[in-house]
């Protein structure tokens, strides 16, 4: 425990950040430098629990008191081998993660939690800044290739590891740049993409093998894939949720990924064709779900000079404070306010859309209704009534569907490696990620369903160790819950 009463002594305190009206001008990151003396403050807040709940509430189980100590005695070195011990990518995490640990911090049950997300955040940007953070090659190779389909965080993850267990590995993307999800779904004023190819480069220095534009079934043959012992495949979620309502065929409605991927291309500098780009410059524009890719889209809408941003959410608005039915220390379904609705939107809960109206196949306007939520009879889901006479008519341009995803492309990978698939069309796996196939695995969002950014690392590394294990017949790579776990 660093400091036995730090958290007597200091508040919870997070970076600055840029205003609104001046980060809305680009699509930088805008959190302000964070003082080494205010990191260290922040982490002697820490109390070092005798249970730390906060490892049970991260899916990686980070050894979170451990590099809070080390951090308040100034071992920053000590800090990120013990962060690398369970997390391959700080820096993805300690931007976009959305903290259950925190959420499951003792100190938060009457008072702010622990900084923990920030600290992790520091200790990786710190150990980047110093040069700490090196390739790290296995002693000997076995011999065994691996093939990695998908390079977001499930795939990034258990790609390194396989390296670091000796094997060699090559990964496999669709597109043109590494990253999957992190590349093309998240805005780069969340995280600049610079902070991909810091850690790819890496990787590659390590020895692991990039292809790009590389589809597999479609450019590259499925016959490509006998040529490795085993096979990950961690392709993400990405079917969008639709909605089936009347208008939807109309010009100006779109899926939130479509709308966030192109942006992301131009921030690249890539040259898109007119018909390929989706803009809410001086357009009304109403983004449907409340979720991380609702926000994402209200804050690229802002940036693009959008006349107005409106938010609807089908469910009703949460309390601010913690539900009675969800206590400490699991994750609450609150009210929380992304830096996003910070710069601009109007948020409206309870409202369901019911029809699109347009003139010459354009999107005019949006017809809504509210809903009320009636409990649950016999354990089963809520039942939704509209309420009468609450019609209303908004003006819309353009229209963003952030509604979720429903799965894996169906057919693709799965069809054509002959795998099964579960009743939602997630790629079907026993208890150590291997498919019906015996020498092909799966992880992340493919297999579990649309999840977390700290969930697809977890399974990624997971599933690394599965693959040694059915390689070797043994494993020597870290699974969840190891301890004290080596720098791998």
């Amino acid at each position: 425990m660093g400091k036995p009463t730090g958290f007597k002594e200091f508040t919870r305190e997070l970076p600055k950040k840029k205003a609104p009206s001046e980060r809305i001008k680009d699509y930088r990151e805008f959190y302000l430098p964070f003082p080494e003396e205010k990191i260290q403050a922040q982490a002697a807040r820490c109390m070092d629990c005798g249970v730390p709940t906060c490892h049970a509430g991260c899916p990686l189980g980070n050894l979170i008191p451990d590099w809070n100590d080390l951090v308040y005695n100034n071992l920053w070195r000590e800090a990120i081998d013990r962060l690398h011990a369970t997390n391959n990518f700080p820096e993805f995490t300690g931007r976009l993660c959305p903290a259950p640990c925190e959420e499951a911090c003792v100190l938060s049950i009457n008072e702010p939690a622990v900084t923990i997300e920030e600290i992790e955040k520091q200790i990786v940007e710190r150990a980047f800044s110093e040069d700490w953070i090196l390739p790290v090659l296995p002693e000997t190779r076995t011999g065994k290739k691996v093939a990695v389909i998908g390079s977001g965080p499930a795939g990034l993850a258990a790609a390194q590891q396989l390296n670091r267990a000796g094997h060699t590995v090559t990964v496999y993307e669709r597109d043109d740049r590494v990253g999957g999800l992190l590349r093309y779904g998240i805005p780069d004023f969340k995280m600049e993409k610079w902070v991909i190819d810091r850690r790819v480069q890496i990787m590659e220095a390590e020895g692991l093998i990039f292809k790009t534009n590389a589809h597999i079934g479609k450019n590259v043959a499925y016959d490509e894939l006998k040529e490795f012992d085993a096979v990950v495949l961690c392709v993400g979620s990405t079917i969008g949720r639709d909605l089936a309502v009347e208008g939807r065929e109309l010009e100006g409605i779109d899926f939130a990924m479509n709308f966030l991927s192109r942006q992301n291309r131009v921030v690249a500098g890539d040259a898109l064709q007119p018909d390929e780009i989706l803009n809410a410059k001086d357009k009304h524009v109403i983004v449907i779900g409340g979720g991380d890719t609702g926000s994402d889209c209200i804050g690229t809408s802002n940036r693009q000079g959008a006349k107005s941003v409106t938010n609807f959410e089908l469910l009703p608005q949460p309390p601010e404070g913690r539900p009675e039915n969800q206590p400490w220390p699991y994750w609450p379904m609150r009210l929380r306010k992304s830096s996003s609705h910070e710069e601009g939107v109007e948020r409206f809960w309870s409202i369901s859309t019911k029809k699109f109206i347009g003139a010459k196949g354009k999107l005019k306007k949006l017809v809504t209704v509210n809903v009320e939520f009636t409990p649950p009879a016999n354990g089963g889901r809520p039942q939704i009534k509209e309420v009468p006479g609450s019609e209303k008519e908004w003006p819309a341009d353009l229209v963003l569907l952030a509604l979720g995803f429903t799965g894996p492309e169906a057919g693709g990978l799965a069809d054509g490696l002959g795998i099964e698939v579960d009743p939602r069309g997630n790629i079907k796996t026993n208890d150590q990620y291997q498919t019906n196939v015996p020498n092909i695995f799966a992880a992340g969002d493919s297999r579990r369903g649309q999840s977390l950014i700290v969930w697809a690392i977890s399974e990624g590394r997971e599933a690394a160790r599965a693959v040694d294990e059915f390689l070797m017949g043994f494993s020597n790579l870290p699974s969840k819950g190891d301890g004290d776990l080596p720098r791998v």
